[in-house]
């Protein structure tokens, strides 16, 4: 994945090469303290975090949908399958008050693998 760039603020001075994968998990962590924040804030906050979360798993779709995304199959099938169910859940909250905690979940579940391959 690496759809993220138009996420992703550039960070000018601090000498510290960025990997795409760093800026994914910093866009990640942005829209989840934006989940976060919203799950106790306004109904405001609630429709500007899903919609951030929307745009990011959109982003992620199409860039996981294309011929050039050299992710696994396997890998690329279980995140569409992530971001339809996170987009139909994003929905739901804002016209049925769904509760945020599933997209804070699986937001972080991809944070972690973020890490983790970066590990390896």
């Amino acid at each position: 994945m690496n759809a993220v760039s138009s996420f992703s603020t550039p960070r000018y001075g601090n000498g510290i090469l960025r990997t795409a994968r760093d800026a994914e998990y910093d866009v990640f962590s942005r829209v989840t303290r934006m989940l976060r924040h919203a799950a106790g804030g306004s109904h405001a906050d609630l429709i500007q975090a899903v919609h951030k979360n929307n745009e990011l798993w959109t982003i992620l779709t199409s860039d996981l949908a294309s011929d050039g995304n050299r992710l696994p199959d396997q890998l690329r099938a279980g995140l569409l399958s992530l971001a339809g169910f996170a987009l139909r859940h994003g929905h739901r909250a804002l016209s049925d008050g769904a509760e945020l905690a599933p997209l804070i979940d699986i937001n972080l579940a991809v944070m972690r693998g973020l890490r983790q391959e970066a590990a390896t």
